[in-house]
């Protein structure tokens, strides 16, 4: 008798498995927010290009190269002018050290000249160290290569975690050399 009573709860369990399952809930639309263009870097004068984020060990870091597109020298001092910027194009509020970093060595201002065609760096390190309060990310950075420049934006994703810091070298004409 037993047995008798479970099979009908069998086969009743068993078709209500096989019926279609409920459609799947709408997904909402979402609207993205326009985020800012940057222009490429400039065909003459001084023009900034950035490099992919290197990683290791919770450190980034990207190489700022800028190329003399002139036909005449061009004299570069000391560390550029930088703001790390947010998704909507605003600066964030970002401490920018001047200094040596996980990546490379800082040899602090010098006075450069660079020919037509040649490159300076300069490398901006981070560091993605989590410890309590919200995490910070940068879109893009805004540098002045000099005073008297302009100001170049380029799209560079920094993952700040909770530091709000970022280190800076100054203008050289190899990594920390």
């Amino acid at each position: 008798m037993g047995v008798s009573r479970i099979v009908p709860l069998f086969v009743l369990a068993l078709l209500a498995g096989c019926a279609s399952p409920p459609p799947p809930a709408p997904v909402p639309t979402v609207t993205p927010s326009p985020s800012p263009t940057y222009a490429p870097p400039p065909s003459s004068g001084l023009s900034l290009s950035v490099g992919p984020v290197e990683a290791g060990l919770g450190h980034r870091a990207s190489v700022l190269t800028l190329t003399n597109r002139d036909t005449a020298p061009r004299k570069v001092t000391g560390y550029p002018d930088l703001q790390v910027l947010a998704g909507d194009g605003t600066a964030l509020d970002v401490k920018v050290e001047h200094g040596t970093s996980y990546f490379a060595r800082d040899l602090g201002p010098q006075d450069l000249t660079v020919q037509p065609g040649a490159k300076v760096v300069a490398v901006l390190a981070w560091s993605a160290t989590v410890t309590s309060g919200d995490t910070r990310t940068g879109a893009a950075i805004s540098v002045v290569p000099v005073p008297g420049e302009p100001e170049q934006k380029q799209p560079l994703d920094t993952d700040l975690g909770t530091t709000d810091t970022v280190t800076l070298s100054s203008w050289a004409t190899e990594i920390g050399g």
